[in-house]
This record gives C-alpha cells, structure tokens and sequence, in this order.
C-alpha cells in the first residue's frame, strides 16, 4: 500500500525488500490500522510507506542468526512497510506465535497493545484505583481497560456514543458519553482527546492524584487555566509516549501473545477485510465508524 499524498492509500508494485543483518522478512498475512497512521498519510514523507502492526511468517531469517527463524509465525511491529505483501523486521521487534492465536487476533497487537501494557506500567500499582479514560474507544482503551479492571481497578470510559461503549462496559468499565456525568476525585485520568475534553478531564482530579496526557485525537489544542483549579492540589502531570518505554518491544510482544494465550487479554477486532479495502478502514476510522481495531488479510 503506497500513500497517495491526499490521506489515503492505493496498491503499487514496490522493490522486494532487503534486510540487514539482523532483520528477518516476514510474509504478512494480516496488518491492522491505527488511527496515528492516518495523519500521517495526510503529508507523507518521500519513501515512506505505512505499516506498524503486522502478522504472518517469517520466509527468511536474520542473517545474524538471531530470532525466529524460516517459518514460524510472529507477530511484528516494524518502523513502517507494513501494509505490503513482505516487510523487513527487526529481530528484535518480533515475537513468535503459538498455534492458540490467530494471525487476525494478533496483527491487531502491536501498538495498541504495546500502548496500554506500557500505559499500565506507567500509571502503577492499579488494584482499587479510580480511574478516569477519555477517548477509550479505540484499541488501546480495550486492551487497557481489560488490563485495568482485571488488576482491581475502578474504570470510567468516556466514549463519544453509547454504542462505542458496549464492549468496555462488559470488560468491567463505567461508560459515560459526556466527560460532564463523571465524579470528581480520580486518582488517575488518562487524556488522549484534547480539546475542552482535556480542562475538563484535569478538574476531575483527586488531590496528588497522577494526570497522564497521551495524545489529542481531536486534533484541537487544550487550554487550561491552571490557576483556575476545580479538582485536588498537588497533582502530577506526565505526559506519555509509548515508545519511551524501556523494555524491549520483543519482550513486551510476547507478554501481550501469552495474555491473549491464556485467555486474559481479548483484542477488540471491529472487522476484518481484505486488504483491497484499506482505503474505505482509513476513512472508517477517521469517521469514528470503528471500534477496537480493523484488520485487513493480505490476499493475493
């Protein structure tokens, strides 16, 4: 899938890719979307090609010996390049799969498994926290509240309509369609939409409570009056980027394949679809239309 400069994606003829030593090429056989990748597509980069959550099997091993070798299915978090019928991975950015996971289950993995695993990490010990989770309705918020309530968390996500929430509501989360219906006195508000959302979300705050900014997916800019202080005192703002983590994305992949293996951790997979379809996800998702992950299976 090559960007065609207007946001969006069409299928084109690359060069076969060319690993150094110590990447393996791996066959995708299923990639999921992220809602990231689209502003990127708006102003692409020359040479770049997206493509950051894959599955399939490797066809040819690092020339360092390192990692999965011919053969074994994984699952893959590249740079980019995803979206194709090979890409070139890092060793150290793969995991491999056992029989019990799906190519599908795992392609959706990657970056929004990789976000909320590093997320929980990074909020800390979560058994009988409040927690309050704007914009959770995509994958990451599945995955983190799974993650949360099973660790003894009281979760509330904000979702923009009750049908977006259904799932959430099932893995143990309140839902709320309005950041205005949520209680104040949170120990800890996760902020990914900006905007009004983000003023609002800080004043639900408990005193030292922990305020984690991870993004702004509506694309507008918050603007708080920090003096104008409606919540607790003496809180922590950090901001997150999933990236910063310091465990290796291998180690971490393979933690998320084990939950997922035994049951404790179940991807939101909206649809899956053949990968011809990949321009109509890309505006699906722009539109808020998906919910969880959408998956294309890379066919012939």
């Amino acid at each position: 899938m090559i960007p065609t400069g207007a946001g969006s994606v069409e299928l084109g003829k690359v060069d076969e890719p060319e690993p150094v030593e110590h990447e393996a090429v791996v066959r995708v056989d299923a990639y999921s979307v992220n809602r990231g990748e689209t502003f990127l597509l708006e102003s692409p980069r020359a040479g770049w090609r997206p493509g950051k959550d894959v599955a399939g099997t490797v066809v040819r091993e690092a020339a360092s010996g390192a990692g999965p070798v011919r053969g074994q299915r994984v699952v893959a978090h590249p740079e980019s390049g995803g979206w194709a019928e090979r890409v070139a991975v890092p060793v150290a950015r793969l995991a491999t799969l056992p029989d019990e996971v799906p190519t599908t289950a795992a392609a959706a993995l990657p970056l929004a498994g990789l976000t909320a695993l590093r997320l929980a990490r990074t909020v800390g010990s979560l058994p009988g926290r409040r927690v309050l989770l704007t914009g959770a309705s995509g994958g990451v918020g599945h995955y983190f509240v799974e993650l949360a309530t099973a660790q003894g968390a009281y979760v509330t996500a904000v979702v923009g309509r009750a049908e977006r929430g259904t799932r959430l509501r099932q893995l143990g989360a309140e839902v709320l369609t309005d950041i205005e219906q949520a209680d104040r006195g949170y120990d800890v508000v996760i902020e990914s939409v900006g905007g009004a959302l983000f003023p609002a979300a800080w004043s639900r705050l408990s005193t030292r409570g922990l305020f984690v900014w991870m993004g702004q997916s509506s694309r507008q800019r918050p603007v708080v009056d920090f003096f104008d202080w409606t919540g607790g005192t003496s809180a922590t703002l950090r901001k997150f980027l999933y990236s910063d983590d310091p465990t290796p994305v291998t180690d971490d992949l393979a933690a998320l394949v084990r939950l997922v293996r035994l049951g404790h951790l179940h991807p939101e997979i909206d649809s899956v679809r053949p990968w011809q379809q990949t321009p109509d996800v890309l505006s699906a998702l722009l539109a808020r239309q998906i919910r969880g992950n959408a998956v294309l299976e890379v066919t012939p």
